[in-house]
């Protein structure tokens, strides 16, 4: 038990998740020395060999969790997180198989899991998904609508472009991204259909600038309570430590009262 503590501890202490940080990006750098092929020309057994220490400390970083922690690993949602991007690493082929291979790189994810600013960051994205879910609908609603009416009204014209409602949903698609809409597009259709503009720009106002701003903001939002739910916390533990230290003091100052007037009584 004294011995689950100790490792419990010396895997929480900052210059702990410091190192493992440093080896994350280490090991980045080395996945990415390993796509060139001068260089593993050159170094490539000494890279292969770095790689392979990388991958056998993070093996130990998760072997000492899981020892230290026993059930209450599988707990954290990050703990897992990072058992299935080594897990990755470590399945029978992944050497040899180049799409395994290039998983490898799913390790770089692990300093979202020891970085507490990025894990707020995914944390508030993960809560704005429900609220996303509907904004998602709504604009799968107005493509919807918005490919029905184009492949109408230019399909028969430009059916590269708007001959069915996948077509004209995938371009609908580029002109919300602003990707060459005017040019490549829209200006191409209004030489056939003078008045196209009255359809296009009314999409782009509700998708580009109302509905993905409000992604953007529903995001932020999230991120932000988020961020007030780590201070809360931060708070809170602090005022429990303040707790415990004054009630640890006026215990000891009740003792030695006590002792005090023990001794008043012994010495009358």
């Amino acid at each position: 038990m004294i011995l689950r503590q100790r490792v419990a501890f010396w895997i929480s202490k900052p210059s702990t998740q410091r190192l493992i940080t440093a080896v994350i990006m280490f090991n980045a750098v080395l996945l990415g020395l390993d796509t060139s092929e001068t260089v593993m020309s050159r170094i490539g057994p000494m890279i292969s060999a770095l790689d392979t220490l990388c991958l056998i400390i993070f093996i130990l970083e998760i072997s000492l969790k899981l020892f230290a922690l026993d059930v209450r690993f599988f707990k954290s949602g990050w703990n897992i997180f990072d058992t299935l991007v080594i897990g990755i690493a470590i399945l029978p082929g992944a050497q040899s198989l180049s799409v395994l291979r290039a998983l490898r790189i799913l390790r770089v994810l692990r300093v979202i899991s020891v970085a507490p600013s990025l894990r707020r960051v995914v944390e508030g994205f993960v809560t704005a998904l429900p609220g996303m879910g509907s904004v998602f609908l709504l604009m799968a609603i107005i493509f919807y609508i918005g490919s029905v009416m184009a492949t109408k009204l230019f399909g028969p014209t430009y059916p590269e472009w708007f001959g069915t409602i996948g077509h004209s949903a995938y371009s609908l698609f580029q002109i919300m991204t602003l990707e060459s809409w005017s040019m490549g597009i829209v200006r191409p259709v209004m030489v056939d259909y003078p008045y196209a503009w009255a359809f296009f720009v009314p999409f782009i106002m509700m998708t580009t600038f109302a509905v993905v701003n409000l992604l953007v903001g529903l995001i932020v939002n999230s991120m932000q309570d988020a961020h007030n739910q780590a201070e809360n916390e931060r708070t809170d533990q602090y005022r429990e430590d303040v707790l415990g230290r004054l009630m640890a003091i006026e215990q000891r100052l009740v003792e030695q009262e006590q002792a005090k007037t023990n001794a008043k009584i012994n010495d009358s």
